[in-house]
């Protein structure tokens, strides 16, 4: 396990570190457009990248560069709402998300407001569709920005941080404990079920009170 391990997380920092970045802020900028999420692993890719990290300057860069991307993608969302929103709602692919989809999140911005662009970050489905909602809504740029950028970087350190940590305690144990390659492992599929675990108890949460509120103006 250590020797083949060893062997993977070599391979990646063979890599040179403005690539590793570079590659990393175009995945998480794909997986942050609109539609585009669904299908780039763009977290599985930065977390790729963090394992490689060695100094925190590299740590910082990468933060950057993830932050950076991710903020181009949902810009990019944001863009699309503002000025093709009604005509992609309309469209074969639009039809597709589903109504009921693009219902709930004009609800939930409506609901949330500026915490509702904070919080899609880190929701299935939503993170892709509010950006162009808020594009659609009248929100201004720099007021969607002011709530995105923060959930960006949230993601971005807790992704990459539990990352490094992870590759660097296993370079650590790897000499002296044969078992090391499974702590690493251990680390990043704890991390990983904790992530799922917190995106699907917030999104039960978000989805029961905006149906609650759809039934209610339904009502009135």
């Amino acid at each position: 396990m250590n020797e083949i391990l060893s062997g993977l997380l070599d391979a990646v920092q063979s890599v040179d570190p403005v690539l590793r970045t570079v590659i990393a802020g175009l995945a998480i900028m794909l997986e942050t457009s609109v539609l585009v999420g669904l299908i780039v692993p763009g977290d599985t890719i930065v977390i790729v990248a963090g394992t490689a990290v060695s100094s925190p300057w590299e740590g910082v860069l990468l933060g950057i560069a993830v932050v950076v991307g991710a903020l181009i993608g949902e810009s990019v969302g944001f863009a699309l709402g503002r000025f093709l929103g009604p005509r992609i709602r309309a469209s074969r692919l639009g039809r597709r998300i589903g109504e009921r989809n693009w219902a709930r999140s004009e609800r939930y911005l409506e609901r949330r407001g500026g915490p509702a662009i904070f919080l899609s970050r880190f929701l299935p489905v939503l993170h892709s569709l509010v950006p162009l909602t808020v594009g659609m809504s009248g929100y201004s740029y720099r007021r969607f920005l002011a709530w995105t950028a923060p959930a960006c970087a949230v993601w971005a350190a807790l992704y990459i941080s539990v990352a490094a940590a992870a590759a660097g305690t296993y370079r650590e144990l790897s000499d002296t404990i044969h078992f090391a390659g499974y702590v690493f492992v251990g680390i990043i599929v704890v991390f990983l079920l904790l992530v799922w675990i917190g995106k699907r108890v917030l999104e039960r949460y978000e989805r029961r009170h905006l149906d609650d509120a759809g039934t209610g103006d339904v009502e009135n």
